[in-house]
């Protein structure tokens, strides 16, 4: 990642690190009244939430498939409401197990986000990024949870990102379809990676093809030849300020390369240096 020019993160917590957080976390929900306490496990009571569904914008039937399907169980019989879900759980055969007052057992996959969150950024964070698959459930419970807590919005700004597919599947680790820019920058420039990847937008799906490399490579090329003045960074730095409009800013160097401009400083708004 930092060959591609991408700035380390300020923090790569391991849930593991805040079970502490996430007990506490629990136990505040409780005491909220928005969760309760069944068959050894503890649940967030969906029906305490009213904004819960507003994120994804899914109807109630179609969150019980999505729930079905992602883990949910939602013919849970210790659940009041089939959407309902686990803020902690007991603990099967071989699993990792940590004490608490609710009995032994580990948390529920959305609470260890909230309880890092919270630790890491205060009550509200400004951007929250994640893939458009993890909108529901993930991210509708994680703010359901948050917010009954703090009593504020958890996040003002949602970014969710498109999957890459390759070869018609998504890309994923239970594919075993991964492609790594550890292997392809062994024989490509990492801004010729670094622009096959802008070439699409952030929000959309898309597919890998080692033809975007090839493509990237040309473009780059063409951008390096010229050699007049500077321009294009304020059109550029428009379209980032679209919603990161990357595409549409490849589309402006292009024009403005076209022309015989010098775009490298244009360029560098992509994080793209010659």
């Amino acid at each position: 990642m930092k060959a591609l020019g991408l700035l380390p993160p300020h923090s790569e917590p391991r849930a593991t690190s805040a079970i502490s957080e996430v007990r506490q976390l629990v136990g505040q929900v409780l005491d909220s009244g928005h969760a309760y306490i069944s068959g050894g496990s503890v649940y967030f009571d969906v029906s305490t939430a009213p904004r819960f569904g507003e994120l994804s914008s899914l109807t109630n039937g179609e969150m019980l498939q999505l729930a079905s399907t992602s883990g949910g169980h939602p013919n849970d019989q210790n659940k009041r409401n089939k959407l309902d879900f686990v803020l902690w759980q007991r603990s099967l055969p071989g699993e990792p197990e940590w004490t608490s007052r609710w009995g032994p057992g580990r948390p529920g996959w959305h609470i260890e986000c909230s309880a890092l969150a919270l630790r890491e950024f205060g009550n509200t964070i400004d951007i929250h990024g994640g893939g458009s698959d993890l909108i529901f459930p993930h991210h509708e419970c994680e703010q359901a949870q948050s917010e009954a807590v703090t009593g504020k919005i958890f996040v003002k700004h949602w970014m969710h990102s498109g999957s890459v597919n390759f070869a018609g599947e998504k890309m994923s680790k239970s594919h075993g379809n991964l492609v790594f820019v550890s292997e392809i920058i062994k024989k490509w420039d990492p801004m010729v990676i670094r622009l096959a990847i802008l070439s699409n937008h952030y929000r959309s799906s898309w597919e890998w093809d080692n033809e975007l490399l090839f493509k990237a490579q040309e473009r780059l090329n063409r951008w390096k030849k010229n050699d007049k003045k500077e321009a294009g960074f304020s059109e550029v730095g428009a379209c980032l300020d679209d919603d990161l409009d990357t595409q549409s800013a490849l589309k402006e160097i292009d024009r403005i390369s076209t022309a015989g401009n010098n775009v490298s400083e244009a360029a560098s708004l992509l994080g793209i240096f010659w």
